[in-house]
């Protein structure tokens, strides 16, 4: 029952996102594209709220516009299927000013190797560069949010121990990359002790902690775009 509440509910959801913002005369725009998971798509939250989306709202308040956003994901996915949706996507850009990567959640919760998750992982990372024209700079990575901090997880400690170990990886391929890496993993980590932070479906982050997650590395980002 818990694999179909957490893999299944993918076949209601899209591979395919775009938004576009409509960019006031004098301001800045960009395009980006966000790669991973139900972290990235934003299971249970609205459009609006989804991290990437609250990224370019919280950027176009300093003058700076992501349009459009594009976003490759999907509920569910592991890193060999966001590879091959990447894939199936014949509608992308070429080259991007702003690629994301989040992804290895479902690698964890699905048993896979770890050391299978890091080939995997810098594969991805480096199409991430090519989409960004071969440019480190205007790439970032996200850490694997903690789910054992949600009803669903019910404080399980060997659920963090695993997403531990698979963000000790990833923080460990984006390090040698020299690519900015943003963990957001102990934000996740208050979600048993403030409820408001997990969504109606008792596992997945809310608006309200996709926006904690962005107010840490917004200005970060801003400043990627503007050099």
């Amino acid at each position: 029952m818990r694999y179909l509440f957490f893999f299944l509910v993918s076949s209601l959801f899209f591979t395919c996102n775009t938004t576009e913002q409509v960019v006031p005369t004098g301001g800045e725009s960009f395009s980006y594209l966000a790669l991973g998971d139900s972290y990235t798509i934003g299971e249970s939250v609205s459009e609006a709220e989804r991290y990437p989306n609250q990224l370019a709202d919280s950027l176009s308040k300093r003058s700076v516009f992501l349009d459009p956003v594009d976003i490759v994901a999907r509920t569910g996915w592991t890193t060999d299927e966001l590879d091959a949706g990447i894939n199936d996507r014949t509608d992308l850009k070429a080259t991007y000013d702003l690629v994301s990567l989040l992804i290895g959640v479902n690698n964890q919760y699905r048993g896979r190797p770890v050391d299978e998750y890091e080939e995997e992982f810098r594969a991805l990372l480096q199409r991430a560069i090519d989409f960004a024209g071969g440019d480190k700079e205007r790439v970032f990575v996200i850490s694997i949010p903690d789910y054992a901090y949600t009803p669903f997880g019910n404080g399980n400690n060997t659920i963090s121990e695993g997403i531990d170990a698979f963000n000790a990886v990833n923080e460990s391929v984006t390090a040698s990359y020299g690519i900015s890496y943003f963990n957001i993993t102990p934000i996740s980590r208050e979600g048993l002790a403030q409820p408001d932070l997990v969504a109606n479906d008792g596992l997945h982050p809310s608006g309200a902690q996709y926006a904690r997650w962005v107010s840490t590395f917004v200005e970060n980002v801003k400043e990627k775009l503007e050099n």
